[in-house]
């Protein structure tokens, strides 16, 4: 044992250390992405629900004679659609808000 050189060895701490830094930069990554995804969800859903409101809205251009269009979907008609779209289950309560602040916001 005396001709042999002493072979230092890593520390654990600092091997703890970094690889505790790396998985916890990993979980912020994950949990960022996550959150996009949700925010991306929830804007494709609030469109929707906008492009559902707006087509029944719409007088079709193919069919025949159509009798005098009413007067668009008043504020509460909006937001009755929303409410029961929301206890139906279509919508969050972050969407239900989104989307009718908008409805509110237009008037």
């Amino acid at each position: 044992m005396i001709g042999r050189p002493m072979m230092r060895r890593r520390p654990l701490l600092r091997a703890a250390a970094v690889g505790g830094t790396f998985a916890a930069g990993r979980a912020m990554g994950r949990r960022a992405e996550q959150r996009d995804d949700a925010e991306a969800t929830q804007d494709q859903r609030i469109s929707n629900v906008e492009d559902q409101q707006a087509a029944a809205q719409q007088v079709p251009a193919q069919a025949g004679p159509q009798p005098p269009a009413g007067p668009p979907a008043s504020v509460l008609d909006q937001l009755n659609q929303l409410t029961a779209m929301h206890q139906q289950g279509a919508l969050t309560d972050e969407e239900f808000a989104a989307a009718k602040a908008k409805v509110l916001g237009s008037s």
